[in-house]
C-alpha cells in the first residue's frame, strides 16, 4: 500500500500529467529480493495454478531469487525464464495498463498467449478482463517508462 506522501505524488502527478515525478519502478516485483512472493512462476503453466516455491530449489535471475517447487521446474525456468516469468515485471497487469506501477497478487492470474500475467486482486482482475488485448497493448506501451 502506498504511504499517504507517495500516494499525493502519485496523484498530483497524474493531475498534472507529470509522469516524470513518479519514481522509477524496478523490473522485477521483489520483496527482500524474493520473486513471484515465493510462487514457483513454471507451477502456473503446468499445474494450472500457482504453486508455492521451496527455498531449496532457487534460481537467481534479473537481481531476484525465484523459488520453485520442484528441481525440474527450477531448470525449466534456468534454460528459458521469459517464458515463464510474468509480464511486467510481476507486477499489476492492469495497473500496468493505467501507467503506474502496483502490487500484485500471485493468486490473481490469467495466462494469455502463453504468457503469464497478475493482478492485484479480484476487482483489477475484472477491469483487466474486460479488455485484456487492449490493457496488454497500452501496458506494453506503457512499461518502459515505468522502469526507466
Amino acid at each position: 500500500m502506498l504511504s499517504f506522501s507517495k500516494r499525493f505524488l502519485f496523484l498530483l502527478a497524474m493531475c498534472l500529467g507529470l509522469n516524470s515525478l513518479l519514481p522509477a519502478g524496478d523490473p522485477i516485483n521483489k520483496k527482500k529480493g524474493l520473486a513471484l512472493k515465493g510462487y514457483d512462476a513454471v507451477s502456473y503453466f503446468q499445474s494450472a495454478r500457482p504453486v508455492k516455491g521451496d527455498p531449496k530449489y532457487t534460481h537467481a535471475w534479473m537481481g531476484a531469487r525465484w523459488q520453485f517447487s520442484t528441481a525440474e521446474n527450477r531448470d525449466a525456468f534456468a534454460a528459458d525464464p521469459e517464458k515463464y516469468a510474468p509480464q511486467f515485471g510481476g507486477y499489476c497487469a492492469w495497473a500496468a495498463s493505467q501507467g503506474y506501477l502496483y502490487d500484485a497478487n500471485p493468486q490473481y492470474w490469467r495466462i494469455v498467449d502463453g504468457k503469464l500475467y497478475l493482478n492485484y486482486n479480484g476487482s483489477a482482475q475484472r477491469k483487466w478482463e474486460r479488455d485484456t488485448a487492449g490493457n496488454i497493448a497500452q501496458a506494453e506501451k506503457n512499461w518502459p517508462g515505468l522502469i526507466q
